[in-house]
């Protein structure tokens, strides 16, 4: 039996009224998983435990099978396990954004926050603007690391876990009440403004029509990380395919490994068929057991705020990475599990994280079973099959 679980990150959704009252998902054309939902099982997750926020860090621990509050440590601190950032135990890592902030005259505590992926901004790119950072404010017992995208670290030498808000959760909002506590990391942020709103980078953003990456943005401190092994846990030996280096770190931590594929970006253009030819090679060339599919897309469109480009993102997924799967796994005579489901929903309307309970699909190729119509939130929620504890719900999917 081969497993795979595709990831489609802050899928789920509320209902929009410009939709018809239907949300992303069950407005888009979604044929593959809507021929899946008949003959699988269908229900709700909750991925996130009480008291805990909503995030994509928490929430793949739990898709992943582990309890988030027992292994949970915070999140900066998977991602520097997956650059390769070894942390001491009195280390703090602290994801550093680089963002949009507004351009005007007004003070930095008085900005209003824009964009908290500075229009997706290249990797290339944000290493560069990341140096004049660096350069300028690696003051002693602070070290940045470049990452992925708008996605970078922060590692404070014998620091302490502070309360920080991620830059999503406030998008539109004036900074100023959310800005670090903490005096050093305070400073830091409104100084990148002045390092980085005139640099030349920015400047050629600027006359492209793009947002200008011009501040960076502490959140998500955390300590070191300690995962048991995924295969010890379930038996199985699995691999990931992300191209956000937080489920590269979770991956680190747990024994899996990671596979790069080109063109994986984390962006509505991503390389999705490339990501399930991926999958597909490590399960029936490479003999592996299980295999995690990750897609940022759908979690980055509600943050912007797009219906229509989440429900791009939820078509592509269907067509490019669930449809490929599936024609692959039945061509091969490979019995195979297949679960689908988002890690939390990211609604277009709030253009955040929420801690709603998530719609799953499961699929075995062995056996049919009476589902429902079609793959939706309502759909789902009508099921009996509903995991309070959703970090359950991978045993439940591994061993039958």
């Amino acid at each position: 039996m081969k497993y795979i679980v595709v990831l489609a990150d802050g899928m789920a959704d509320l209902p929009i009224a410009e939709l018809g009252g239907k949300t992303p998902l069950a407005y888009a054309k979604t044929p593959e998983m809507d021929a899946l939902a008949p003959v699988s099982e269908v229900g709700t997750a909750h991925t996130i435990p009480a008291g805990m926020k909503p995030g994509s860090d928490t929430a793949n621990l739990a898709v992943l099978g582990y309890n988030p509050k027992q292994y949970y440590t915070g999140r900066s601190p998977l991602e520097a396990l997956s650059i390769g950032v070894s942390m001491a135990s009195t280390d703090i890592a602290i994801r550093c954004n680089i963002v949009t902030v507004s351009d005007d005259a007004l003070p930095y505590e008085q900005k209003t926050i824009i964009d908290h992926s500075s229009s997706e901004i290249s990797t290339e790119d944000a290493a560069v603007l990341l140096e004049a950072v660096r350069k300028q404010l690696e003051w002693e017992g602070y070290h940045f690391y470049v990452g992925t995208s708008y996605r970078h670290l922060l590692i404070w030498n014998r620091g302490r876990v502070v309360s920080l808000t991620p830059p999503h959760d406030i998008l539109t909002k004036v900074i100023g009440e959310y800005l670090p506590e903490d005096p050093v990391l305070r400073e830091m942020q409104k100084r990148s403004y002045e390092i980085l709103n005139s640099h030349p980078i920015n400047v050629e953003r600027a006359a492209k029509g793009l947002n200008k990456a011009n501040s960076i943005w502490f959140w998500g401190a955390g300590t070191r990380p300690s995962l048991s092994s995924f295969r010890e846990k379930t038996g199985l030996s699995g691999v990931m395919i992300s191209a956000v280096d937080l489920l590269k770190g979770i991956a680190v931590g747990a024994g899996m490994r990671n596979i790069i594929v080109p063109g994986a970006d984390g962006s509505l253009h991503t390389n999705y068929r490339g990501k399930a030819e991926a999958a597909v090679a490590a399960l029936l060339t490479e003999n592996e057991d299980f295999a995690y599919i990750h897609v940022e897309a759908p979690d980055e469109m509600g943050h912007q705020g797009s219906a229509e480009r989440k429900i791009a993102a939820i078509e592509y997924i269907d067509e490019q990475i669930v449809g490929v799967i599936k024609r692959a796994m039945d061509a091969s005579g490979e019995d195979y599990r297949m679960l689908i489901l988002p890690d939390h929903p990211t609604p277009v309307s709030l253009r955040t994280h929420t801690s709603a309970p998530v719609p799953y699909l499961l699929y075995d190729s062995t056996k049919k079973v009476s589902g429902v119509p079609a793959y939706t939130e309502e759909t789902a929620a009508s099921t009996p099959f509903d995991y309070a504890e959703g970090f359950r719900l991978m045993e439940h999917f591994t061993k039958g």
